[in-house]
């Protein structure tokens, strides 16, 4: 018999303020994981590519926040390479995010679900758990707008868990476990409320060239 840890929303609060998190293995056994070193994306600066730049100015993807949660988490599920977020971790997270500490960052194309991210916020800490695409660029302008809304929401922390190759074109960094606890244990002790709010792209990243 597997012995089946405790994904209450009680219990993964408990787990992400001490920077652990659960992931299934290819037996789809749920274990609890943490990274060190651990990667995050500064939210005083983000570096954006080139080419989503311009795909950013055009708005054609619509974008929304906590619209679509389950079909998100799903979405990013659906891979084929074996996957971390088992059917246990989605029904976990559906809950966390009725709780108001799970988030679901959307992109659509003519009512279309085509890119999307989701995560967890404590605090003004944010932990990007996984993204997906349908559509390309679809889920990095998800990731684009969640860092405006993060800045904006006062945030301190954007927590990615590792670096991959996608992150590191927007300035992802690495930071040792000890520094991170630090930085977390000062963030999940401020209240910050995450919003959806328009962004002018144009002038957004006009104001970052300037920094």
């Amino acid at each position: 018999m597997i012995n089946r840890i405790d994904l209450s929303v009680q219990n993964l609060i408990s787990a992400y303020s001490q920077g652990i998190f659960p992931m299934g293995d290819e037996n789809g056994v749920v274990n609890w994981y943490e990274a060190d070193p651990r990667g995050y994306i500064p939210l005083q600066h983000l570096h954006i590519p080139h080419d989503l730049k311009r795909v950013l100015k055009q708005g054609k993807f619509t974008v929304t926040l906590n619209k679509a949660f389950r079909e998100t988490i799903t979405a990013c599920s659906d891979r084929p390479e074996p996957t971390w977020i088992t059917s246990e971790i989605i029904d976990a997270y559906v809950e966390l995010h009725k709780y108001g500490h799970g988030h679901s960052i959307e992109t659509w194309i003519d009512g279309a679900l085509v890119g999307g991210l989701y995560g967890v916020s404590l605090g003004a800490a944010f932990f990007g758990e996984s993204m997906f695409y349908r559509q390309r660029d679809a889920s990095k302008i998800a990731l684009a707008h969640l860092w405006v809304w993060l800045a904006r929401a006062g945030f301190s922390l954007f927590d990615i868990q590792m670096v991959t190759d996608v992150l590191k074109r927007f300035g992802a960094r690495k930071i040792s476990k000890e520094k991170y606890l630090q930085r977390l244990d000062e963030a999940i002790k401020k209240k910050c409320v995450l919003q959806a709010v328009k962004i002018d792209w144009h002038s957004q990243l006009q104001n970052m060239r300037e920094v």
